[in-house]
């Protein structure tokens, strides 16, 4: 048995059909009731993953566990440990923890403490442990879904800073990898994309799948800033600016690691795009 926390966000959402269309028995954890479109045979559990004595009837029986940590990121909850504690004693032999590229290139970045603590637990844990740190996500272009479909416009700072943004689908399958093969305990995978684009060449490609011209608007620092703070928290919003403007040159990296796990090339930002584009008609 395998249990996903995160199960309705853009890994979790992916990860499960995954392992459910391989047959595995999976666990499908959210906060929530359970959500519509589950694939049938996959069990939901209502729980929070920032609660040990609430995952431990869940974890009982399970093999493998995935953690994604969602509002825990940067809150400061019970001990890791105790998560890890729960697990264990519940029998899980692995343990696949969703972390971040910047816990490798800004170890002291505030806004990551939390997760910084989470992989020092599932090092020091007794299951097999896997660690995936994905840089930047292709879904955030999400956030420019409403002025694509009603201005043919994106807005967005740093117009030609490129970064190799991976497909959230590709560490999905990196996930379900870790979590159904071995040969992955002791690893951490950095997780991106075949190729750094930038904004503006993400708009372009936008443009070429709906077929019609789509503006691109460059935001100042301070413009994307307060745009930010209507959906971040301030102590999170520095850091992020400075990935996508100032970028380490280990951020612009692009990774084997998808190829490596997958045998297959990392998906493209335009593979992305092709996928999702009802989201921007």
């Amino acid at each position: 048995m395998i249990v996903v926390t995160g199960a309705t966000g853009n890994i979790g959402r992916t990860l499960v059909p995954l392992l459910a269309e391989a047959g595995e028995e999976v666990v499908a954890v959210s906060r929530q009731p359970r959500p519509a479109g589950l694939p049938a045979g996959v069990r939901h559990a209502r729980a929070d993953v920032g609660d040990a004595a609430g995952m431990r009837p869940v974890l009982d029986g399970a093999d493998a566990f995935f953690i994604l940590l969602g509002g825990e990121l940067n809150g400061h909850g019970e001990s890791p440990r105790a998560l890890l504690d729960a697990a264990e004693a519940a029998g899980v032999k692995r343990v696949v923890l969703l972390s971040s590229q910047i816990n490798a290139t800004r170890p002291e970045a505030p806004s990551h403490s939390r997760l910084r603590a989470f992989e020092a637990a599932v090092r020091e844990s007794g299951p097999d442990f896997t660690i995936l740190r994905p840089g930047g996500f292709a879904s955030n272009a999400f956030a420019w879904a409403e002025s694509v479909r009603t201005k043919r416009t994106v807005f967005a700072p740093f117009a030609d800073v490129a970064l190799p943004v991976v497909d959230p689908a590709d560490i999905a399958a990196v996930a379900a990898a870790a979590l159904r093969e071995d040969g992955h305990a002791g690893r951490t995978y950095e997780l991106t994309g075949p190729e750094a684009i930038s904004p503006r060449r993400q708009a372009a490609v936008m443009a070429e799948a709906l077929g019609e011209d789509v503006a691109f608007v460059e935001l100042s620092r301070e413009e994307a800033h307060a745009h930010m703070a209507r959906f971040m928290p301030e102590e999170a919003i520095g850091g992020t600016l400075d990935v996508l403007g100032l970028p380490l040159p280990a951020e612009r990296e692009v990774s084997p690691d998808v190829e490596r796990v997958l045998h297959r090339p990392a998906r493209s930002f335009a593979d992305w795009a092709a996928r999702n584009l009802p989201a921007f008609r």
